[in-house]
């Protein structure tokens, strides 16, 4: 510890004991505490020893195994050779395949099973391995949250102490100039992997030479092992953000995506994107262990869903047809050339396309632009029921997947220097098959078609297929018939998000799971924790106020309108002209008397459309317009900060000029854009109205199975249905979201009104924030509102 080299005081000779005693029990704490001093020394050295061994052994394994490469390139193209002269000249065009389609004949595919019996030449990855000290890994949903907490730490008095990484996407931390304009992050994915491959494939015959003068291979200049092993060290030395990692990285011309993660082992603190470390391949293609360690999940309200979205996955009935008609050309194609095991897996892989078309009411073999569905309408059965109809029950998915993986990854789709993309590997090919496969006349798909080329349809069926390797009991398949085989869709629903997570519990030592509004915290105790097999006595819940003083915020749940018309936004009411009146006058009553900015969250975008309409036609719009310049949220992803960008600068130029106008009314959604991660404020949001409660639709088929999922698994909490449970909850987590965008500081202050008087109710209102729930008032009449607040 930090205290071992500290100077021992001096014991006060007792009674009776002379100083020579004193003296020489003195000596041995000393000699105790040099001797101490020299076994960590020795410790220290050991580690160094083996950290540099460890990395000598690492840079011998990527010689080896590029060397391994070489040989088995070499081994290939001379079998190859024999092949063409066995068959003799008599074959035609077929053998004399373009240099270009050397690359499209694919490796022998062993699975990881297979691999372990065939292959006892393996090193052992554990010894050459770093040892992972004990650690922090801080999660959460953005790059600039991560960013932030970072900034914290480095202001923090550990700044300076703290083995501090920051992990990322490609996207953030990729210093190739080429890669980075690419901007989709599929697409810098693929290019980063194609170079990386080009990296390693080092020709050495004749053949080979002649082809690198025909086709020149792009490589990445930053990835590179002996600088990217300096860029870990430099990472390890100083606290830094993404940001500040890729100016380092350019710096030192390393590749901070990869250098980042050979810092892990030695990190005591990683920062990351909480997909990152939910979704088991991808935690461990970036090497993070998490046995022992501490996991803190911050802005965690969506976790459940974030987990289900990850593992849950989708195909449309144009994505099936247009793989098999790739795959079938490519079979016929190669099929001389290609491995047994290959051509089975092929093969099977196409039996599967066809019966999941088949399944949605088509045939590839009779029509491949898919016809007419006979019936449509969602269909939902198990994942066991859907194999076995689909007669596919007696196929290894488990191995299939892993050849899709390796083999159906995305296509790289760069245009470079204005030049046609040469065709790279298997992918490519598909591609260019489901380019000639296109009809003529067909426009071309957005502005950027001749710039990038969709992925291959093989990505989302490896999807696909590696959710069907869920147990039965926890999930479900859609079948979605609409029109067409084309329109339709099939889709797997994961319905237990704590068969994912229970891994992360059993291997770390604590698990965090935090937010700035967690209410209400059943689902994450129950469907998250008691379902992954945690212990009930492990999990402890604390919850704390805010940091405003009660005076600055003023919560009200306003049960009828200036006219004393109640309040009740169900589905049958809401639609009323007289509802959509009461709305529109409270809103002109507030707009008169708070400034600023008033955010107002309707339940969907179709009933903020519709009162809308309804306003405009009524009058109500003019007179709310003549206070408060209005604002509406866009659909459009790309738009919102445009939107935000106006609304801030009305509100500004209001509060500088004074005058009729006294600030902005913004028109929200509740589950949009605005309803998260958007912080409104100071003057941005003076007051925030929520226009009744937004139940999810119940009528979703998903929705239903997950309900019905939850009677038969869960256990009814104080009398009520899991599935009542789960509605009022998906309800509130919305409305804690979004009333929760307007306190965002020390010293900020805001009104929030809800409108509705069902949000009175024992069971609703004790599900709002605790440091809300404590200051919240119920109004039965809008007139008593506001008269106790001036300030508001």
């Amino acid at each position: 510890g930090s205290g071992e080299g500290a100077a021992l005081p001096p014991r006060a000779p007792t009674a009776g004991q002379p100083d020579w005693v004193t003296a020489f029990v003195q000596s041995k704490e000393q000699r105790d505490m040099v001797d101490r001093l020299k076994e960590e020394q020795i410790r220290r050295k050991k580690r160094e020893d083996r950290l540099e061994k460890i990395r000598h052994n690492v840079h011998l394994k990527y010689t080896a195994k590029r060397k391994r490469c070489e040989e088995d390139e070499a081994k290939r193209l001379l079998q190859l050779s024999k092949e063409a002269l066995l068959q003799g000249a008599g074959e035609g065009a077929l053998d004399q395949l373009d240099h270009n389609e050397e690359e499209l004949i694919l490796a022998e595919y062993e699975s990881d099973d297979e691999k372990k019996v065939l292959s006892g030449l393996e090193e052992d990855d554990d010894d050459l391995e770093e040892e992972h000290v004990t650690k922090i890994y801080y999660c959460s949903r953005t790059h600039s949250q991560l960013s932030q907490f970072v900034h914290e730490v480095q202001k923090s008095p550990f700044g300076k102490d703290t083995r501090l990484v920051a992990l990322g996407s490609r996207q953030n931390l990729c210093v190739n100039e080429e890669v980075r304009r690419l901007s989709a992050l599929q697409l810098i994915n693929d290019r980063c992997m194609e170079m990386q491959k080009n990296k390693h494939e080092k020709k050495s015959n004749e053949e080979n030479e002649e082809k690198k003068r025909r086709v020149r291979r792009t490589v990445c200049p930053f990835y590179s092992y002996e600088q990217m092993q300096f860029l870990r060290d430099e990472v390890l030395v100083e606290v830094r953000d993404i940001e500040q990692l890729v100016s380092l990285g350019r710096e030192t011309k390393a590749c901070p995506y990869y250098g980042s993660r050979f810092a892990i082992p030695a990190a005591q603190l990683v920062v990351l994107p909480y997909q990152m470390l939910l979704h088991e391949p991808t935690r461990n293609a970036a090497g993070i262990k998490l046995k022992d360690q501490v996991v803190i999940i911050d802005e965690a309200h969506n976790l459940i869903d974030t987990i289900t979205c990850i593992h849950s996955a989708e195909v449309s009935g144009s994505q099936l047809c247009c793989a098999h008609s790739q795959l079938s050309q490519y079979m016929e194609r190669y099929r001389k050339r290609l491995k047994a095991k290959n051509l089975m897996y092929i093969k099977q892989i196409l039996y599967l396309l066809e019966q999941f078309v088949a399944m949605l009411g088509g045939n590839v073999n009779q029509n491949p632009a898919c016809q007419a569905v006979s019936q449509t309408g969602t269909v939902l059965k198990s994942i066991n029921d859907f194999l076995f109809q689909s007669q596919t029950d007696n196929i290894n998915l488990f191995k299939l997947f892993g050849f899709v993986e390796r083999y159906g990854g995305p296509a790289s789709a760069v245009k470079t220097n204005k030049e046609n993309q040469k065709l790279a590997g298997l992918q490519n090919f598909l591609l260019t098959l489901q380019q000639g496969s296109d009809k003529e006349g067909d426009p071309p798909v957005g502005a950027e078609h001749d710039q990038l080329r969709t992925a291959s349809p093989l990505m989302q069926i490896e999807g696909f297929l590696s959710a069907l390797t869920n147990a039965n009991q926890d999930g479900r398949v859609i079948l979605n018939r609409q029109g067409t085989v084309g329109q339709s869709s099939l889709k797997f629903l994961l319905l237990n998000p704590a068969v994912h997570f229970a891994k992360v519990v059993e291997e770390c030592r604590a698990v965090i799971i935090a937010g700035g509004t967690m209410q209400p915290v059943a689902d994450f105790r129950e469907q998250l924790l008691c379902c992954a097999g945690v212990d009930p006595a492990r999990i402890v819940e604390f919850s704390c106020g805010h940091v405003i003083p009660p005076e600055n915020i003023l919560p009200i749940i306003l049960c009828s309108g200036p006219s004393n018309q109640q309040l009740e936004f169900t589905y049958q009411t809401r639609d009323l002209p007289q509802m959509m009146d009461e709305t529109g006058r409270i809103l002109c009553n507030l707009c008169n008397v708070i400034p600023g900015g008033v955010v107002c969250f309707f339940p969907s975008y179709e009933y903020e459309k519709q009162v809308y309409g309804h306003w405009e036609n009524s009058g109500l719009l003019s007179r709310l317009a003549a206070k408060k310049k209005i604002f509406q949220e866009p659909k459009k992803a790309n738009q919102v900060e445009q939107v935000l960008v106006e609304y801030a600068k009305c509100i500004q130029r209001c509060s500088q000029t004074g005058g009729q106008m006294t600030g902005a009314l913004l028109l929200s959604v509740v589950g949009g854009k605005m309803s998260e991660g958007i912080n409104f404020s100071d003057d941005l949001g003076r007051c925030v109205i929520m226009v009744g409660m937004p139940y999810p639709n119940i009528r979703s088929p998903e929705l239903q199975e997950k309900m019905t999922w939850l009677d038969k698994t869960m256990p009814r909490a104080a009398g009520q249905a899991p599935s009542k449970v789960l509605i009022e909850n998906l309800c509130m987590k919305a409305v804690n979201q979004s009333i929760g965008r307007a306190i965002r500081h020390q010293k900020d202050f805001a009104s929030v009104l809800l409108l509705d008087h069902r949000y009175a109710r024992p069971a609703i209102f004790n599900k709002l924030p605790q440091w809300i729930r404590e200051r919240t008032q119920v109004k039965s009449a809008f007139g008593s509102a506001f008269a106790e607040n001036s300030r508001f």
